[in-house]
């Protein structure tokens, strides 16, 4: 297993283990926060998910326009300064958003957070591609996936005991640990913009530039089929929450630890099952990771132990091992050198819109509806995806670009 590590460290740049490192640190901050901001927004303010539902989707309707601006100004000045910008709006903004205790007040707050927080995330994505050659991006992105999910571990454990006696102390320490980060990409990361030898392109045409995007009709059936998965993924950071403690009485600090069980998961399994999907056809292995969150989120309609909301995020985590290194690789491939930006950007939809979406609509049905209906429907719109990713398959699992480097020995798996 030591040798196995070794191997895989020394088989990456250096850089890219700085990348991880410092992504470590933002994640661990973010995760003290993020899995508890729901609970905060209906505790602290004294509304319903429908209202919370609302501030999230506001939230996210600016930061899609945040993330093409984002990705427009990566192709243009590059990655390193737009990253340290949006580390800097994002402390100033979780810090502002701990001090509100007017709810009328966040939705205007909502609107610029959304907007301003979310053009880094483009120049995050084309920096790992930059680094990485082709054929070690999915495995990459897998690594990433590990060291996110140890900041689960730590995150929500230590969030939920600090929830439990002020939540504001976590807006304070997320705000710290993102002006932290910032210095360190300042000092340790250099631009990773590749050199181009074609004319430079003045801002507004960079912008023109997402009309060719959308040109490419396979790239944008790939982001439509991602939204659906994902608009069932999401449930999981700003529904799942709520859901548990308002219909099985389930504490923060106890969903905090229930949500160890997703992270130790990818913690002891991803390595292994990015080398085992590595040479598979990768819109079907998009379709069985869809497949795996149609179970387990559909589990959430009829069991009622802590051990079985456990047992559900570990199947949910299996399709995240598949789904995540796979669908970031896959954008990362579509995208030409030039247009790394700009593509991430619009890959940055398949989150967004579900996410615009996701929190108000299921909001509504936990307010107004069965609750359990939420996670049957889930489970039916996961179905959905997962017949998208086969009929992707069908039409672009042929091409070239998505059988490069498949050994012989690899007999295509079905569904």
């Amino acid at each position: 297993m030591l040798n196995r590590l070794k191997d895989t460290y020394h088989s990456f740049p250096r850089l890219f283990w700085v990348v991880v490192l410092v992504s470590f640190i933002d994640r661990l901050g973010g995760n003290m926060l993020f899995p508890f901001f729901s609970l905060y927004i209906t505790d602290h303010f004294n509304v319903g998910m429908t209202q919370a539902g609302f501030f999230l989707g506001t939230m996210s309707a600016f930061g899609l326009v945040g993330n093409l601006i984002g990705g427009g100004l990566t192709d243009k000045f590059g990655r390193k300064y737009i990253i340290i910008s949006g580390l800097i709006f994002s402390a100033f903004s979780t810090l502002t958003l701990g001090l509100v205790d007017e709810f009328s007040l966040l939705i205007p707050l909502a609107a610029f957070i959304g907007l301003l927080s979310r053009i880094a995330g483009p120049a995050h994505q084309a920096m790992v591609a930059d680094i990485l050659p082709e054929e070690k991006r999915q495995e990459g992105f897998g690594i990433l996936r590990v060291m996110a999910n140890l900041t689960w571990i730590i995150g929500p454990v230590v969030g939920g005991m600090i929830a439990n006696r002020s939540y504001f102390t976590l807006f304070v320490i997320d705000a710290v640990v993102s002006s932290l980060v910032a210095f360190l990409v300042f000092l340790k990361i250099p631009e990773t913009k590749p050199e181009t030898s074609q004319e430079a392109e003045s801002i507004l045409r960079t912008f023109r530039g997402y009309g060719t995007v959308l040109k490419d009709f396979a790239y944008v059936a790939f982001i439509l089929a991602s939204m659906l998965m994902l608009l069932v993924y999401l449930q999981m950071y700003n529904t799942l929450s709520v859901f548990l403690r308002d219909t099985h009485g389930v504490s923060p600090q106890v969903y905090g630890v229930v949500m160890t069980a997703s992270a130790i998961t990818v913690i002891l399994f991803q390595f292994p099952t990015t080398r085992a999907i590595k040479y598979r056809p990768p819109f079907l292995m998009m379709a069985l990771g869809s497949f795996f969150y149609m179970i387990g989120f559909g589990m959430f309609g009829f069991v009622a132990a802590v051990w079985l909301f456990a047992a559900a995020l570990v199947v949910i985590t299996i399709g995240e091992m598949i789904v995540m290194p796979t669908s970031q690789a896959l954008a990362a491939d579509f995208a030409p050198e030039d247009m790394r930006g700009r593509y991430m950007a619009m890959f940055g939809l398949a989150w967004t819109i579900p996410s615009i979406i996701g929190p108000s609509a299921s909001g509504m049905i936990l307010d107004n509806f069965n609750p359990f209906t939420l996670w049957y429907l889930d489970a039916g719109i996961a179905a959905v995806a997962v017949g998208g990713f086969y009929l992707l398959h069908l039409w672009l699992g042929k091409r070239k670009r998505f059988q490069a480097a498949v050994p012989a020995e690899f007999v295509e798996p079905t569904l």
